[in-house]
């Protein structure tokens, strides 16, 4: 009997030791953000936004905003003006394509040659259409919706107000699939790229290799404007970064880490003036994501 209890305790040890974690079953892996949200930081970021006039903006939906604070890994703490409202976003969907890619090499599928690397570097550094273009057609335009809207990533959720959309090539082409929301072929909304974000700064989005691998691209912007302009003068920033302009849509995301402090700040605007406001925006809004100067 006793040989029996022991070699049932062993074979327990032994399932729970080779089971993968329960946190694997939730589609949203570490980033579950859905007690995230900061009542302090909510009304920070609300004061700051009415403070420098835009708080017309936000009730117009001219202006979306999420700030997601990642310094405590248990404790993200989460504030949104409009974050689950989509507009277009230009180039920032480019991320959706990075994403599709690095699942692409990740599972087998996508096998780049050192052209398709080097465009998947210039399409986020410098937001090049063409290259886009090129990479997209290696992943697939209904693949990468595929992956966005699959439990595993589940990026863009028309439930939930919609999210990251990719359904057209970034030329004259017409958009091959607008997202069933707002007909948008370029579309976002700020939660949903916050997430993105959250995900691989955690080493949580595809595989250790490929996080590597974004990052690298999303690293080094290669665009002085909005936030980048808006953070130059901080000092010890390292920014993940890559936004969007058509006609009076103006995008900006980016991962922003300072030694062990780190947060997460996407805007999108639709308004002529949208890059100055978010380039007003970023210092003040560093500021109030990190401890110290």
């Amino acid at each position: 009997m006793r040989n029996t209890d022991a070699f049932r305790r062993w074979l327990l040890l032994a399932l729970l030791l080779l089971s993968p974690p329960l946190l694997a079953l939730d589609d949203e892996h570490s980033c579950a953000l859905n007690t995230a949200e900061d009542p302090q930081l909510q009304q920070a970021l609300e004061g700051l936004v009415t403070d420098m006039g835009l708080r017309e903006a936000t009730e117009r939906g001219d202006l979306a905003l999420s700030l997601l604070v990642l310094s405590d890994p248990e404790h993200p703490r989460l504030a949104q003006i409009n974050g689950d409202e989509m507009l277009y976003a230009a180039s920032l969907p480019k991320i959706a394509i990075l994403l599709g890619a690095a699942v692409g090499m990740d599972e087998g599928w996508l096998k780049p040659d050192r052209h398709l690397r080097q465009d998947i570097q210039d399409m986020i550094r410098y937001s090049c259409n063409d290259c886009a273009n090129r990479v997209l057609d290696a992943v697939g335009g209904e693949r990468l919706l595929q992956v966005l809207q699959s439990p595993k990533y589940a990026f863009y959720d028309p439930t939930e107000g919609g999210g990251l959309w990719m359904g057209k090539p970034y030329s004259k082409a017409p958009a091959y699939h607008r997202d069933p929301l707002k007909g948008l072929s370029h579309g976002a909304t700020t939660y949903q790229v916050a997430r993105f974000y959250c995900r691989l700064h955690q080493g949580d989005l595809v595989s250790p290799r490929q996080d590597k691998m974004m990052l690298k691209a999303l690293g080094h912007p290669g665009i002085n404007h909005k936030f980048v302009k808006g953070l130059a003068k901080q000092q010890g920033l390292e920014l993940f970064r890559k936004s969007g302009t058509w006609q009076a849509f103006h995008a900006d995301s980016a991962l922003v880490r300072r030694g062990n402090e780190a947060y997460v700040l996407v805007a999108l605007s639709r308004d002529r003036d949208g890059s100055d406001w978010l380039e007003q925006l970023a210092g003040p809004i560093n500021a109030l994501a990190l401890k110290g100067p």
